[in-house]
């Protein structure tokens, strides 16, 4: 039901939905990585999917990447759970870097704020034979 809150609070501060960001988890993309994104379907996605239900489709989204667990079984406790703590360094330096980036965002530049957030907080190099032994 989040987009319900966020297409009430885009109505009454009369915000076009262009101008609305959601930032938000995504399993198909490794730790750490970014990327903004218009428009586009929900991909599984619940909170986006009410977004979609209560505002359309056109707003902006800054996908902000999590990794898959390998198996499709352990998604729904991947995404609802606590980052473990050796996840702490990246994740905190990405919510970081879209903090100091945002000036491009409000801009309209999502290019350029995407660019800035991989810059300020490139993303992990993930081994995939040590992902395959559980680190």
């Amino acid at each position: 039901e989040s987009g319900r809150a966020i297409g009430e609070a885009a109505r009454f501060y009369k915000v076009p939905v262009d101008r609305i960001i959601i930032f938000h988890d995504e399993i198909d993309l490794a730790p750490g990585r970014f990327r903004m994104k218009k428009g586009g379907g929900a991909a599984g996605q619940n909170g986006i999917r009410s977004a979609i239900a209560h505002l359309g489709a056109d707003f902006r989204r800054g996908r902000m990447g999590v990794g898959h667990p390998g198996d499709p079984k352990l998604v729904h406790a991947h995404v609802l759970g606590d980052f473990a703590k050796a996840d702490q360094p990246w994740l905190e330096a990405m919510l970081n870097a879209c903090a100091d980036a945002l000036p491009f965002a409000i801009k309209g530049d999502d290019e350029r704020y995407q660019g800035e957030v991989m810059r300020l907080a490139p993303a992990p190099k993930f081994s995939p034979r040590q992902a395959a032994n559980g680190g």
